[in-house]
């Protein structure tokens, strides 16, 4: 038997034997979760930004909207939740949980999308920059994911609140079942007064099967948790029209439509994160087409965000906001092939809202079944929309170019019926010269 008073470091019937000493305790970077303090008062954290800032001040309807609304989606950005050497923060956590529980005493349902895990991972693991493999990136946020729910479930528990870990991957959201399951855990957590803290699911999200950013997957949790508006958070305080450090740098209150945006040169991640202004844009004009409103600006700002919204940038959710359907077949599902059109067929479909025929299509790609998602393509081959195929791809081949006059009679439904059908006619104005 071991003598239980013998230094572990002498031990040599532990794992990894043949009398290997273990580290030294402290002698690496090991995260142990702080003790829960009891909060004594609820309060929104006073914003750090001088009053005259010109990200502070603004007021609108939308913005109104924001203060007021029901159920809200708050992401964190990793620069926001971590130290420079990638190590958690628990005093940055504390204040963002200060602020979201003030929220919360309002009434408020929050969902918390929180990046993080990679760069939380780097610090235990005595990585000195983001790892670029994907092994390495999987084996970070397998340690991270841990640490930082650690950290957020001590923080609320000062508040006497429970956390439930949501963790996504692209093709939970791409499958409809796996995406109305992911809903109905989050609405559950929500009911049971839990606070969901979602993140993607690094350990097994590939490259080729991932959101890409958590700024898109706050998108479209918003969109899943039918959520009231999105609150953006990152280092920034709101959307300027070009790198904020250069002079002359203008910044932008609201934006209404992509015209809003014509002009705005806008960067990528830095060294903890994956996303980065461009990636919020446009995150944030993708929950706008949900019909869900987005308030962007800089998490030493989030009490003033939480509070009354008049701080940052703020995205109008568009009028002719896409049903829920719609949106998940435009920018969660999952594609199964291609329909190439020719240019009559495009503007059919896109201009005039018409179901899509046979004689319309020009070629066909992929092996699919009837009811599987397609993308739909011009004949230049770019995606113009995608929509629900009422074929499979061997029957489709054969009525490639023909009216349907000449089809017999099972095969005389559209192709793609214009009710489910969805377009990125938005995205065309976009790109159009002012």
């Amino acid at each position: 038997m071991p003598n239980p008073n013998q230094d572990v470091e002498d031990r040599d019937d532990l794992p990894g034997g043949g009398g290997e000493p273990v580290p030294a305790f402290g002698s690496r970077p090991v995260h142990t979760p702080g003790p829960v303090i009891p909060a004594t008062t609820v309060e929104f954290p006073d914003p750090e930004a001088d009053p005259d800032d010109p990200a502070m001040g603004h007021e609108s309807d939308v913005r109104h909207d924001i203060t007021h609304a029901r159920r809200l989606v708050v992401k964190i950005g990793s620069s926001s939740l971590t130290d420079e050497d990638g190590k958690v923060n628990p005093d940055r956590i504390d204040v963002i949980a200060d602020a979201l529980e003030a929220r919360m005493d309002r009434g408020t349902d929050v969902i918390v999308v929180s990046s993080g895990a990679v760069a939380c991972g780097m610090g235990p693991l005595e990585l000195s920059q983001r790892p670029t493999d994907l092994a390495t990136k999987q084996a970070a946020a397998a340690v991270g994911q841990v640490l930082l729910a650690q950290e957020w479930a001590r923080s609320f528990a000062r508040y006497g609140r429970t956390i439930g870990q949501v963790l996504l991957t692209a093709s939970d959201a791409a499958e409809r079942d796996r995406a109305r399951n992911a809903q109905r855990t989050i609405d559950r957590l929500r009911q049971l007064k839990t606070v969901p803290i979602v993140n993607e699911n690094d350990t097994v999200a590939t490259s080729e099967m991932r959101f890409g950013d958590n700024d898109r997957l706050a998108a479209l949790v918003s969109h899943l948790a039918f959520a009231d508006a999105l609150v953006l958070l990152s280092d920034v305080d709101g959307l300027y029209d070009r790198n904020p450090a250069e002079p002359g740098a203008n910044f932008i209150p609201e934006v209404r439509s992509g015209k809003d945006l014509r002009g705005v040169i806008a960067g990528d991640g830095g060294r903890l994160g994956t996303g980065g202004m461009a990636a919020k844009v446009s995150a944030a004009r993708l929950a706008s087409r949900a019909g869900v409103p987005v308030l962007l600006t800089s998490t030493e700002n989030i009490g003033a965000a939480l509070d009354d919204a008049q701080v940052g940038t703020c995205f109008w959710p568009d009028e002719d906001r896409l049903s829920a359907w719609k949106f998940w077949v435009l920018y969660a599902a999952d594609s199964r092939g291609r329909l190439h059109l020719d240019a009559g067929a495009v503007e059919a479909v896109t201009k005039n809202h018409k179901s899509l025929l046979a004689v319309g299509i020009t070629m066909v790609e992929g092996d699919f079944s009837q009811g599987d998602i397609v993308d739909i393509v011009d004949p230049d081959g770019v995606l113009v929309g995608r929509g629900e195929v009422a074929y499979d791809s061997v029957m489709l081949e054969g009525m490639i170019g023909r009216p349907t006059r000449d089809m017999p009679e099972f095969a005389s439904r559209p192709v793609v019926h214009a009710d489910y059908m969805s377009t990125y006619s938005n995205r065309a104005e976009l790109n159009k010269p002012s």
